[in-house]
């Protein structure tokens, strides 16, 4: 049994995943693993998508590379994808939301257009990933969370610590 929690963050690229997460972490002491800087810095990747301007994600090199570390417990994940990851690691999994014209200024300043814009916009209309945290993970688990604004991080990251504290004492 893990003495600290494991906690997945997951949503469309420019919903505040590694905003919430870095937060998090600094508000409970958890460790931050961001899987898309993890995979550039240990080359866990199959080469580059032109089309979509991103690294080809290795899953299970990822998973190889976590496995260890997650079974201690005190990790925050962030990726914008969950299906891969094995269930055990994870004690909550946060789904963050952002309303489309809000996320489609953050992808459009980021430099985001064409394919990569349009796949990510319509990723978050048809709530993708969070059928897939759904669908991959028991349901008292998944917690969705808006995050449109500073305010919502906020108040998504006190939520968040409060329930790593109740988890901690009850555990």
């Amino acid at each position: 049994m893990r003495s600290k929690p494991n906690i997945l963050v997951t949503g469309t690229p420019g919903t505040g995943k590694t905003t919430t997460a870095s937060a998090l972490a600094e508000s409970t002491q958890l460790k931050h693993i961001n899987i898309g800087d993890l995979v550039k810095d240990k080359e866990l990747h199959d080469g580059w998508d032109d089309e979509l301007q991103c690294c080809v994600i290795n899953e299970d090199l990822v998973c190889d590379e976590l496995e260890d570390i997650m079974e201690g417990g005190g990790i925050i994940v962030d990726y914008h994808g969950c299906d891969f990851f094995p269930e055990r690691w994870f004690d909550r999994v946060i789904v963050l939301r952002t309303e489309t014209s809000v996320l489609y200024d953050r992808l459009s300043k980021r430099g985001y257009s064409g394919a990569k814009l349009t796949n990510n916009i319509e990723c978050e209309i048809f709530q993708e990933l969070l059928e897939e945290a759904k669908e991959s993970y028991r349901e008292e688990i998944v917690v969705e969370m808006k995050s449109d604004t500073v305010d919502d991080v906020n108040r998504n990251v006190t939520a968040i610590t409060e329930w790593v504290s109740s988890w901690s004492s009850t555990a």
